[in-house]
């Protein structure tokens, strides 16, 4: 995976320092972008590496926002690992298979992050969508400014990250998007038809 951060050595408080002279690391923008049903198919608790299928349209989707300068985050829940359906070993070696999909195609994913958790089996936690750790943690590994950047997935819980940080959120509906959560996106964010229409509004 490459690295986009900087080695400019850091002093405690974030700033970049260079001799006696204090710059601050400009924020850079991120694609935010759902696992499931977003830009592979939605096997449902996916455990085997070699069932990762693209959907169509995903590889050109995330290619425009790389050519384009924006990070490429992908941010998926994996309760299925809380419920002892998915191993920790058998989801990295889907995400690994993912991203040699889409390193074949010339795409490179800056940062992966997932929630192992389930409520009812593991407790609360923060990091689970819609909650927003996992963005604040991305924002706070690569310099990312959340209110310049975009969120997509299929379900609400995708979406609302971006109402709550102050992002642009699109929902974009796979066969498994409730009526409610398109209804929903559609008052409170942006519901499009595919992800070629997010790019198109986002990039034009």
């Amino acid at each position: 995976m490459r690295s986009r951060r900087s080695f400019a050595p850091h002093s405690h408080d974030g700033t970049l320092t260079h001799g006696d002279a204090r710059m601050t690391a400009p924020a850079r923008r991120a694609l935010f972008v759902d696992r499931d049903g977003t830009i592979i198919h939605d096997a449902h608790y996916l455990r085997d590496a070699a069932q990762v299928e693209l959907l169509p349209g995903a590889v050109e989707f995330l290619r425009a926002f790389a050519a384009a300068g924006w990070l490429i985050v992908v941010v998926t829940n994996q309760s299925g690992i809380a419920r002892g359906m998915v191993t920790e070993a058998q989801y990295v070696a889907v995400r690994a298979r993912l991203d040699a999909l889409l390193a074949a195609h010339g795409v490179t994913v800056d940062l992966t992050k997932h929630c192992p958790h389930h409520p009812d089996i593991s407790g609360p936690c923060r990091c689970r969508k819609p909650g927003t750790l996992m963005y604040e943690e991305a924002r706070d590994a690569l310099g990312i400014d959340l209110p310049a950047s975009v969120f997509v997935g299929d379900r609400w819980r995708d979406v609302a990250p971006a109402v709550a940080l102050g992002g642009r959120g699109f929902l974009v509906p796979s066969v498994d998007t409730p009526a409610a959560d398109a209804e929903r996106a559609a008052r409170e964010a942006e519901c499009v038809a595919d992800l070629a229409t997010v790019a198109d509004r986002v990039l034009r």
